[in-house]
């Protein structure tokens, strides 16, 4: 029996027919679970423990899927989180720091999610491995930050880092140059989940590999998958047995998500003696992050509302600044025993994420994941952290690599820190044009970084480089028209100018 998504989704919108559709379901698990007993008998003996443990977990998520009607989300029952579930940070620090702090230290696991490729930004390989200042990588940074933390306060902090089956090869390799470091650092995999095709719901893979061209076949199932695999690996077990009982996890990409030792202070001493098991840092929303999810209260306990599962309707009133004002960071800190006892009474409770794709040859599939944060409301005792807009300097494209790499930021031990030189703390708006996007195109056009201390705004279009030694002030715009090209000279000095297709500078 064939049947498409779209029967599907018109037979789950029939009301009163819903042993028409326990039917359709049970036909679609069943066809479901034909294709993947059928991939299973094509892996290696050595292979098939872990693609059983991959794909049982996808066959959870499968059924789920066919469960789950609609957004999932009652717009009605979103209320606003009380006062005390989401506190400011300056109060958590006015707290200050105990004498045994590196005994708290001690306690800390840091987690990083490398899973993610760095195609946006036109590189082969792990993002995780461009270079993003002074030669430094974003993995290089993170050990810098680590190692400085063990050295200042004698402590052994453990890096963890949470790789896809895109990434862990290369990962490994890179690795090796840090065997001298201060800094213990354990690897564990994502999940390896098969992709579906759109119209008939089954996997479009045919056996267990996922190398050449069935790259396309597989994907890794979104952060959220990291409480299983952690599980899983066997990592999570042995950290607690050392005495770790929290971990800090943050996309590596984020250059703000530094370990932040008040936080950590109270989470290990609570000051109602009460322990939190799940942190989320937010930040307050800009104009720029307004697709970002944002913690309400719902059902008496606190969750993260992403804009997926916001009903039609309600999108815009989803990303107004006045009535959800904060945004989740993704650095979270959740304690190692919640996540243990969690897991094996499999209560972890996280909406699923429908991800559609189009394949290279036009084929359109879809991919089931889940996100770290949504977890929030399966914890005891979550708390919301407002944290400065410092802490959130994620680089997701060449637009916010130009303003790591300018002197906007000075570096330090590996974390990056807003110069004292800016006047105003908001950090400025870029947009670079398509021209820009690939980071070989990018580093070719700038032969150094402009001073960008006192810019609020810029945006470039077309085929513009800049000399040595540009300044750009205030709100600059250069645009090159389709067929032109502008070169701003070296020393160029441009503070809100207009700069057009034939090279006419004028004033904003």
């Amino acid at each position: 029996l064939k049947i498409s998504i779209q029967d599907f989704s018109k037979a789950m919108s029939q009301a009163g027919s819903s042993q028409f559709q326990e039917v359709i379901r049970q036909e679609l698990e069943y066809s479901m679970k034909v294709e993947l007993d059928k991939i299973l008998a094509t892996a290696h003996s050595n292979e098939i423990e872990h693609t059983k443990k991959d794909l049982e977990g996808f066959k959870k998520l499968f059924h789920r899927f066919l469960q789950e009607k609609g957004p999932s989300v009652d717009w009605g029952k979103i209320q606003r989180p009380p006062e005390d579930s989401i506190q400011p940070y300056e109060k958590i620090k006015a707290r200050g720091l105990p004498d045994n702090i590196a005994s708290v230290l001690n306690k800390l696991v840091v987690v990083k999610l490398n899973g993610g490729l760095g195609t946006s930004m036109g590189c082969k390989g792990p993002k995780s491995l461009i270079g993003v200042r002074n030669e430094n990588t974003f993995l290089d940074l993170t050990v810098q930050q680590i190692e400085h933390l063990n050295k200042s306060y004698n402590t052994d902090v453990p890096l963890v880092l949470m790789n896809s089956f895109n990434t862990d090869d290369d990962t490994k390799k890179i690795l090796q140059k840090y065997s001298h470091s201060r800094v213990k650092i354990y690897t564990f995999n994502q999940s390896r989940y098969p992709r579906i095709n759109k119209e008939t719901l089954l996997p479009i893979a045919k056996d267990v590999s996922y190398s050449g061209e069935n790259t396309e076949c597989w994907y890794p199932p979104g952060h959220g998958d990291i409480y299983a695999s952690f599980y899983n690996s066997g990592l999570l077990d042995n950290l607690i047995a050392e005495g770790k009982e929290y971990i800090f996890v943050s996309n590596i990409d984020n250059l703000g998500a530094t370990v932040d030792l008040y936080i950590l202070n109270h989470l290990m001493n609570p000051p109602n003696g009460k322990r939190c098991e799940f942190v989320m840092e937010v930040t307050n929303k800009t104009r720029a992050d307004v697709k970002g999810g944002t913690l309400t209260q719902y059902e008496n306990k606190l969750r993260l509302v992403e804009i997926a599962q916001v009903p039609k309707a309600h999108v815009d009133e989803f990303k107004s600044v006045s009535k959800f004002k904060i945004f989740n960071t993704n650095n979270l800190w959740i304690a190692l025993s919640a996540i243990k006892r969690l897991q094996e009474k499999n209560a972890i409770d996280m909406e699923i994420i429908v991800n559609p794709k189009t394949l290279d040859g036009g084929l359109n599939v879809i991919q089931l994941e889940t996100a770290v944060g949504a977890a929030i409301k399966s914890f005891e005792n979550s708390l919301g952290i407002n944290v400065p807009r410092s802490r959130f300097l994620p680089v997701k494209t060449t637009s916010d690599l130009l303003l790591v790499m300018s002197n906007l930021y000075s570096l330090n031990a590996g974390s990056l820190t807003m110069s004292e030189k800016r006047e105003f703390p908001t950090v400025p708006l870029v947009k670079l044009g398509s021209s820009f996007t690939k980071v070989q195109d990018y580093l070719r056009r700038f032969e150094s970084i402009p001073d960008m201390l006192e810019l609020d705004h810029l945006t470039v279009s077309g085929d513009v480089t800049f000399g040595k030694n540009v300044s750009l002030k205030g709100t600059v715009i250069i645009i090159a028209n389709h067929g032109d090209r502008i070169d701003i000279p070296a020393g160029a000095l441009l503070e809100n100018k207009i700069v057009s297709g034939n090279l006419r500078i004028l004033d904003h």
